[in-house]
């Protein structure tokens, strides 16, 4: 049974009125020193004694702590108290799924290594170690991620993650490609995302009262803190990505079906790795067809590039002329990259 904030702090003030044998505790002590403790946390709280009784239930229980409490008669009156008043419920060992569990959450947090601002990661994972047995690595690592700690611009990750969690404004200093001088603004950020191994992230620019300004962090030149007034998002940011490809979301935009069409030999490729979650795929002869439905931007482009020549955009017909000129753009860079480098 899964333990919620108040549940606990209910259990722990019993645990310590139990482990008290300078006190009797009767039901009525027992209620009363749970209701002022979540009573200090918030005054609308308050405790039953049907609930406090399912409380001790519940420490008795395997599920729980499998406290071994003592009812003992006091006249027409009870007290409760731990037969052994070294028992704690804070000193029983911990369950072995309990220790999966922590182990799984070690290796999540080992994917933050070299990534500025979260070095105490790298502090806390042994004191866990120490104090909880059989959290050690079995061997070599397993699994790895796709994860470049050179890439420049991971120095503002901490500060971003650490003003979304604290919704604090910052000013920018940005620099876009091919921009002769950077732009300052105040920013509001909100959610950072990790896309083809480079770190954005999106908020909203007040200087261009867009809620939805995404930045690369590797043409962030400056941040500085402020203590503006932080405006709160209320944008389900796993919906707001579901309709593109990549970070870039236009305004007003909508999702429109795109049909393609990929070769043979690229076939299989494409119906193990979807091009998107929307994706509907059927062999037409010996070449597959494949719909999406999405937002055109430049990264949905760009992911197409990838496939050429296997590939052919069908439908609809401006997506079709957007990314003929997309291609031909490449095209003309790529030659005249050869032109410089000869």
């Amino acid at each position: 049974m899964p333990i919620n904030k108040n549940a606990l702090i209910r259990y722990q003030v019993l645990d310590r009125c139990f482990r008290n044998t300078g006190r009797k505790y009767y039901i009525e002590d027992l209620i009363e020193e749970i209701n002022k403790v979540l009573q200090d946390i918030d005054p609308s709280k308050s405790v039953s004694k049907r609930q406090v009784l399912d409380d001790i239930n519940f420490m008795e229980s395997s599920e729980g702590f499998s406290a071994d409490i003592e009812r003992i008669q006091d006249g027409r009156r009870k007290y409760y108290r731990y037969s052994n008043p070294e028992f704690s419920i804070n000193n029983i060992p911990i369950k072995q799924d309990e220790i999966e569990k922590i182990k799984a959450a070690i290796d999540v947090l080992s994917r933050f290594e070299g990534m500025p601002q979260f070095d105490w990661v790298y502090e806390v994972i042994p004191l866990l170690q120490h104090k909880f047995g059989g959290l050690q690595s079995n061997g070599n690592p397993v699994v790895s991620f796709d994860f470049n700690r050179d890439l420049k611009g991971l120095e503002h990750f901490g500060v971003l993650f650490n003003a979304i969690i604290n919704q604090q404004v910052l000013r920018i200093g940005y620099k876009r490609y091919f921009a002769e001088e950077p732009k300052y603004f105040h920013y509001h950020p909100y959610y950072l995302k990790e896309y083809n191994n480079r770190w954005f992230v999106l908020g909203f620019n007040q200087e261009e009262d867009n809620p939805y300004w995404n930045l690369a962090l590797d043409r962030i030149i400056s941040i500085e803190e402020t203590s503006l007034k932080y405006i709160q998002s209320e944008t389900d940011w796993e919906e707001f990505f579901y309709d593109i490809v990549g970070v870039t979301r236009y305004a007003d935009a909508e999702p429109v079906e795109i049909k393609l069409l990929f070769s043979k030999t690229r076939a299989p490729y494409v119906i193990t790795k979807p091009l998107h979650p929307s994706q509907k795929h059927r062999f037409v002869g010996d070449k597959l067809e494949v719909r999406i439905r999405v937002i055109p931007n430049k990264e949905l482009f760009a992911l197409l590039l990838n496939f050429c020549p296997d590939i052919e955009v069908l439908e609809p017909e401006d997506v079709r002329a957007q990314f003929q000129n997309t291609l031909r753009e490449s095209l003309c860079l790529a030659e005249r990259s050869r032109g410089i480098s000869s």
